[in-house]
């Protein structure tokens, strides 16, 4: 494979300013102190260049009172740089009152379509040596009902940021830990016994804290249909065995309806198996050792509000049941010293916001260094229509469950949708926009500037080779606007995987399919600029163009786990 910069266009520019402070200090002219790092930005006016630096501005005050100005600073490193440009550059220019404005050259520009084309499906990937073994652990909802939309906020978020860190040089194992023993499989079990009864003819009433889903009856029938009346004579305090049966059948649910939204797991990790397998008494020894276990009522509690959380937690029960607390603290421990992952990340539903000091102070406790144990949290999700919060499924009997709206607006909205708004925003799913076959859905927006693309290339003369053409021939505004923002993605690509911000890459691709349109419109504005022109040399360089272009979009589609389609 190929790479397209190495190290990043942008990277190399911040490293073309440090080469120029470093002269300026060797002649005087700067003092030989410790200087702000040189960050890069993309101004906000295209007048402006193609990058930024405001390191002049930061610089005068590590310089003093007495040093050369913000201006003066920066037109010292600007003329160092003009000195000897590398070919990548047009131009670098002092801009009041002490920014540094960096134009890339256009023959530059051109020749990336090339690149592009070379790198194909893996343009946007970094150019970084392998970071490590990371574990993003994600959806883990428990086998207790259908997915929910909420939850699969949690599945779009992390099976996207695991394709973007996949693309920033790490080697990612994707997990789904589910809790098949504990407090809420009984919940289930006992639910579960109750409608199987009601369905042999009983009269048994549920209590608050059962499962009133219409899916729990939609279990109890499916397994009186397969099984009879075998478990009728079952007491309510021995249904472990329904329960499992139930918890195995929603699994099925789960994994069918991960699969269609094209969400999918290296391991999928119980509960049970901590415990069964696990360090689980180890890591319970290692808390006592630490005086952060201490016993009350009969139970064993851990001192977890010392550590930041909202509460003390119970680790085992009166009974001498583990709690969810308790394996989830083992569970850990699995993943930093039995699996030895250099990096973990969760994805967590905002009622577990409480959990987050807790759990990174006991992973720090264990000796995990904090950089490499992240959590995630998201916030819920509203579904609309026609204006409206959608407030019941026809399954789940009190949510939207995420079978329900891959039915209504298809794979692709759903997943845009859900990954568009940044994790830690509340968000408003308009179920009649993601159904939408106009350019007010921005997915579908996007989608038709690949498939347009897809049928300049259909429509093009066969005989018009543009894969051996000369890209020089580009030279129109829209064009030379359309590559610029190509090259962005590998940017996005690290903006995303640095913040764990999958958000980023739609809303680029939104502005990618914006500047195919731009370029497209141009010709049917102007005949000399339309892509199937009569020049056939001309045609063959913006058919070249078009490639990339729609390879790029491709590209950021897949790391939203969106399809790009050729026809629409």
């Amino acid at each position: 494979m190929t790479t397209l910069q190495t190290p990043l266009i942008r990277d190399r520019v911040a490293a073309l300013v440090r080469e120029a402070v470093a002269r300026s200090q060797g002649t005087g002219f700067l003092p030989s102190v410790a200087l702000p790092e040189v960050t890069i930005e993309r101004p906000p006016k295209l007048e402006q260049g193609d990058f930024a630096t405001n390191f002049a501005l930061r610089a005068k005050r590590a310089v003093g009172p007495r040093g050369p100005s913000p201006m003066d600073i920066a037109s010292t490193i600007s003329a160092h740089i003009a000195q000897d440009p590398p070919s990548y550059l047009a131009g670098v220019e002092a801009a009041a009152p002490g920014f540094l404005n960096f134009t890339l050259a256009d023959d530059w520009l051109r020749e990336q379509v090339n690149t592009i084309l070379a790198d194909g499906a893996q343009f946007g990937s970094l150019p970084v040596a392998k970071l490590g073994r990371v574990q993003v652990e994600f959806v883990s909802a428990n086998p207790t009902g259908p997915l929910h939309v909420g939850t699969a906020r949690n599945a779009a978020l992390g099976d996207s940021i695991a394709r973007v860190l996949a693309r920033a040089g790490w080697q990612v194992q994707r997990e789904y830990y589910y809790n098949d023993a504990g407090a809420q499989m009984e919940h289930l079990a006992r639910s579960v016994w109750k409608r199987y009864q009601q369905a042999l003819g009983r009269q048994v009433e549920l209590s608050g804290d059962d499962y009133h889903g219409e899916y729990i009856s939609e279990l109890a029938q499916e397994i009186l249909r397969e099984h009879g009346d075998r478990f009728a004579s079952l007491p309510m305090e021995q249904a472990e065995e329904l329960g499992g049966l139930a918890s195995r059948r929603i699994m099925q649910w789960i994994e069918t309806d991960l699969e269609r939204a094209r969400v999918h797991f290296d391991s999928w990790f119980s509960e049970a198996r901590v415990i069964r397998e696990g360090d689980f008494q180890r890591v319970l020894d290692l808390l006592r050792e630490r005086g952060l276990v201490y016993e009350r009522e009969g139970a064993q509690w851990l001192s977890s509000q010392e550590l930041g959380d909202e509460r003390d937690r119970v680790l085992i029960r009166s009974d001498g049941r583990p709690t969810y607390t308790a394996t989830d603290i083992a569970y850990h421990y699995d993943k930093f010293f039995v699996r030895s992952f250099d990096r973990v990340i969760n994805i967590w539903g905002a009622d577990h916001q409480g959990q987050v000091p807790s759990m990174k102070a006991f992973v720090k406790n264990l000796g995990v260094e904090p950089e490499r144990f992240d959590i995630l949290i998201y916030q819920m999700v509203n579904v609309l229509r026609h204006g409206e919060v959608v407030r019941m499924g026809k399954r789940a009997g009190t949510f939207v469950t995420l079978s329900e709206v891959l039915d209504e607006v298809g794979v692709d909205a759903t997943r845009w949708f859900l990954v568009s708004r940044s994790a830690d925003s509340m968000m408003e799913f308009d179920l009649d926009l993601a159904q939408k076959q106009s350019s007010e859905n921005p997915v579908y927006y996007v989608e038709y500037a690949h498939a347009r693309l897809a049928k300049v290339l259909r429509d093009a003369d066969p005989g018009v080779d543009w894969r051996a053409t000369d890209v020089q021939l580009l030279t129109q505004p829209t064009e030379l606007a359309l590559i610029r923002r190509m090259l962005q993605l590998p940017e996005m690509v690290e903006l995303a995987a640095r913040n764990l911000a999958p958000h980023h890459i739609p809303h680029y691709a939104y502005e990618l399919a914006r500047a195919t349109q731009a370029w497209y419109d141009a010709g049917n504005d102007d005949r000399a600029l339309r892509i199937l022109t009569e020049d056939r040399a001309l045609q063959a360089a913006r058919l070249k163009l078009a490639a990339a272009a729609r390879q790029v979009l491709a590209n950021a589609l897949d790391l939203v786990g969106v399809i790009a389609p050729d026809s629409m």
